[in-house]
């Protein structure tokens, strides 16, 4: 039996929401300077006046546009050590560890830069499926290659990984409404099976 095996990252898998921990942990001072200056984008986000990739871009892009790759990559690895296995749930860990590997393929599909999450698809030995950060000549420009990752995006990206693979059986996990169209989609979707 075949089956394919889809992950949302942030809250489905973790405690907390990667992207702000590893932003501040990249650079503190940076990160309360700017999540100050983003406060009225945030909550035009909450209101739903603001658009996410847009607000995303914009704040990921503040702190982090210009570092270089090797300055990036030194950085999340130093984050990956220092957070992994600690900020994921256990029993997520435990579903991860024991699932058998034959004829299954397991994907981490997030909205979340490849950046910071690419150590734990690793870690989890699965295929990262993420939002890309764009690099030019070994520096990051602040933006992102395609789309943001996200609600139905997490679908179309899927389908390009999987690019025509018949499965027996697709079983989905997420945590939020930007997971839904992936957790429909699934023979099997699971909404906040860890928590």
């Amino acid at each position: 039996m075949k089956k394919l095996y889809c992950f949302d990252f942030d809250g489905t898998l973790t405690y907390k929401d990667t992207m702000f921990m590893y932003l501040k942990f990249y650079d503190s001072a940076k990160f309360r300077v700017q999540f100050l200056r983003h406060v009225p984008l945030f909550i035009l986000l909450k209101l739903k006046l603001a658009e996410t990739e847009k607000v995303k871009k914009s704040f990921i892009g503040s702190i982090l546009k210009g570092q270089s790759q090797e300055k990036i990559e030194k950085k999340t690895k130093q984050f990956f050590d220092e957070h992994y296995p600690k900020i994921v749930r256990e029993n997520a860990l435990d579903f991860i560890n024991n699932i058998d590997r034959n004829n299954t393929q397991s994907l981490l599909v997030t909205a979340s830069l490849d950046i910071w999450t690419k150590p734990f698809a690793e870690a989890f030995q699965m295929q990262l499926v993420s939002t890309r950060a764009e690099f030019k000549d070994g520096v990051f420009t602040g933006n992102f290659i395609g789309r943001n990752c996200n609600g139905k995006e997490k679908l179309v990206r899927i389908k390009s990984e999987i690019n025509d693979h018949k499965y027996d059986k697709i079983i989905a996990f997420g945590d939020t409404s930007g997971d839904e169209p992936m957790l429909k989609w699934a023979n099997e979707g699971h909404y906040q099976f860890f928590h």
